[in-house]
């Protein structure tokens, strides 16, 4: 049913430096039947690249930055990514059983949180459960938590999809030197063509991803699709500063600190200058707000954290 919703047709949105961007349904429709879709144009950073262009492009800044991609975002933002990425689990408030899908996962940042988490939920409810059986011996007691520690996730299943080979190993080799194995996978797939089926995961995440994917509107469709009836989409991404002065700090470190760092620590200039001119060019939360009830979420919200440079969206399908 999902597949086949009736959507808004494609609006314009205000992309950087003013200019004005096509997003949305019916570009297929365009004059020029296939020739429209190969002309079709989208933001690469500050440049105007066709839709290939840019998803090659993509691809080789994250290939190029995989191995440095943890060191660079503690450098890149002090640390407080980790804060951000906290604040983000919270509020999803995951629950022993939740079935996780978290696209653009790369290194794992969300994964293993999610699973720390449930599993330190998972733990409260053996010790609630305990204190209601005041009379057990401690024989009865330690094959109580000797058979929890079998289910210490209770169910739950983190999905980790990303579309770049050398983030998933990155992610993988990760996650085999931190212990994390149960209730994780991995899976090379494209945010915009999700190799899952229907109605299948209670959340869908996105964090610092959903500016890199060439065609937003229809990844939107695909968390939608696979999400379940009362599922939830959540995205953590850059947005756009209310605060004049942070944004003067803000612009100042982005564009004369970011990059330097990229070349010092990763030998990298470009895919970090690529990476502060999306984060430039990329939706105000408004119209990310807006882009979401398209495709048809509802209690659609957003948050913003530390005056705006990130947000948190979140919406149900209902």
């Amino acid at each position: 049913m999902a597949a086949s919703r009736a959507v808004a047709p494609r609006r314009a949105l205000r992309g950087c430096h003013g200019q004005w961007l096509l997003l949305g349904w019916g570009r297929r429709l365009c004059s020029g039947g296939g020739r429209a879709a190969a002309d079709a144009r989208t933001r690469f950073g500050f440049q105007t690249v066709s839709e290939e262009e840019k998803g090659e492009k993509v691809y080789q800044v994250f290939e190029n930055v995989a191995k440095k991609y943890d060191i660079m975002n503690d450098s890149m933002s002090l640390g407080i990514h980790r804060i951000w990425k906290d604040i983000f689990l919270h509020q999803m408030n995951p629950y022993p059983g939740t079935q996780l899908l978290d696209v653009a996962g790369g290194t794992g940042d969300i994964a293993f949180r999610f699973i720390n988490y449930v599993r330190s939920q998972r733990e409260h409810q053996v010790r609630q459960k305990l204190r209601t059986h005041q009379n057990l011996s401690w024989q009865e007691i330690t094959r109580l938590y000797q058979e929890e520690e079998h289910k210490s996730l209770g169910g739950s299943h983190v999905v980790v999809c990303d579309i770049n080979k050398e983030m998933l190993k990155a992610g993988k080799q990760k996650s085999q030197r931190l212990g994390y194995s149960e209730g994780l996978s991995w899976v090379l797939g494209n945010a915009e063509e999700l190799p899952f089926n229907n109605d299948n995961f209670d959340v869908y995440t996105i964090a610092f991803g959903i500016r890199n994917v060439t065609r937003i509107d229809q990844a939107l469709q695909e968390a939608y699709r696979v999400l379940k009836p009362g599922g939830r989409f959540m995205c953590l991404e850059f947005s756009h500063v209310n605060n004049s002065l942070v944004s003067s700090v803000y612009d100042l470190y982005s564009f004369q600190v970011i990059p330097v760092l990229g070349e010092v620590i990763a030998g990298d200039w470009k895919s970090y200058q690529y990476l502060v001119e999306s984060i430039r060019c990329f939706l105000t939360q408004e119209e990310l707000k807006e882009l979401m009830e398209d495709v048809g979420f509802l209690k659609v919200e957003y948050r913003n954290l530390s005056s705006g440079i990130v947000a948190i969206h979140s919406g149900f399908k209902l």
